[in-house]
Parts: structure tokens; sequence; C-alpha cells
């Protein structure tokens, strides 16, 4: 299996609380849901429900999961939602319980575990494994260096300071532009994959 980071970025590379006024307000960050009038159902919606299809497991860290869980199983009726809701999910946290699953089917993966956890799953027959928000988890793999592609969603907004993906860590991983797509919104949808 790949793993495929898809991520709402802002021009200063932010992607905290993209969906939603109370998604994440740590560190006092004030503009949740600023992703949410350049979404395109037509370019983004599309991309997203075919590499979902090609997905077979779901990777979140604990608020991303919380968040999702919250809403996606009350939903029905297109393909995305469909595979959501039955795609093998994991989510990496040291406080989540057996009993705080209520979206299934779930596994929990400890921190301690995480970067072995996804490195067994990279060997395993599949498709993707799928990756949005969880911005902390995310930098672990980029470190890590166990991202296989990049989905960004470029928007053309600068948000000036919030979370990120990426680490400052002085380490170069490159990466190679597959495709790039303008939405109609003046988003630019652009896939990386890992250059060897």
């Amino acid at each position: 299996m790949k793993t495929l980071i898809t991520e709402f970025i802002s021009l200063d590379g932010v992607v905290q609380a993209p969906g939603g006024a109370d998604e994440d307000n740590d560190g006092g960050f004030s503009y949740g849901g600023w992703s949410m009038k350049y979404f395109d159902p037509d370019v983004m919606g599309s991309m997203y429900a075919e590499l979902a299809a090609q997905s077979d497991a779901l990777l979140q860290g604990r608020r991303t999961y919380q968040v999702s869980a919250a809403a996606w199983p009350s939903r029905s009726g297109d393909p995305f939602t469909d595979w959501i809701n039955s795609v093998q999910k994991y989510v990496v946290s040291d406080t989540t319980t057996e009993k705080d699953i209520i979206w299934n089917p779930t596994t929990i993966i400890r921190g301690a575990d995480f970067l072995k956890t996804v490195s067994e799953l990279r060997t395993q027959p599949g498709g993707y494994i799928y990756v949005y928000g969880s911005a902390t988890m995310v930098r672990s793999l980029l470190e890590a260096d166990l991202v296989d592609e990049l989905l960004l969603t470029i928007e053309p907004i600068i948000l000036g300071g919030g979370k990120t993906i990426f680490a400052k860590n002085g380490k170069a991983i490159p990466f190679t532009l597959e495709s790039s797509v303008k939405a109609s919104t003046g988003a630019q949808v652009c896939r990386y994959i890992r250059a060897q």
C-alpha cells in the first residue's frame, strides 16, 4: 500500500481547521472554516472520490478522527461517503479507548507503535492509505519519509499562522508534480509523487 496525504492548504502552508469554525482553535486560531468557500465539487470532489476508491485504509490522528466520526456515519448516498463509512479506519491516539470507538471498522494505533504500524501497512498488498487533516501525524510521516503521494489543494489565501504539515528539520524530501488542476474557485489541486 502507499501513503497518500490529502490537505487543504493556504498559500502560507497552513492546514489548520479548514472545515469548520470550531474544528481546531489551538493557539488562538480564529479562521476555522477558511477553506469552505474555495471548494469546487466538480474538480475537488471528483478527484478525492477517485483516490478514495483506490484506498484500502483511512489513517487519522485523534482530533481529526473525532470530528470525522461525529460527521460521517449519519451520511450516505454518494461514493465518497459510502467508502469512508465502510473502509478500515486507523486512529493514532494514546487516549482513545475501545469504548470511544463509534465509527467502525476502526483500529487504535498507540503513538509508540505509529511509525512501525504504518511501515508494516505499506508492505501489505492494496491501494492507498488515505490521510486527511491530522497535521501533527502527517508531519511525523513526512519526517520519517513514509509519504508516497501528496494531494495538496492550494487555496488563494494567506492566514498568517497556524498548524502546518511541514517539519522545520532541514531535511529535503523531493517530490515530482504529477498533475495540477485549477478549480473554478481559484484553488490549485496539485498531486505530487515521491521522487526517487
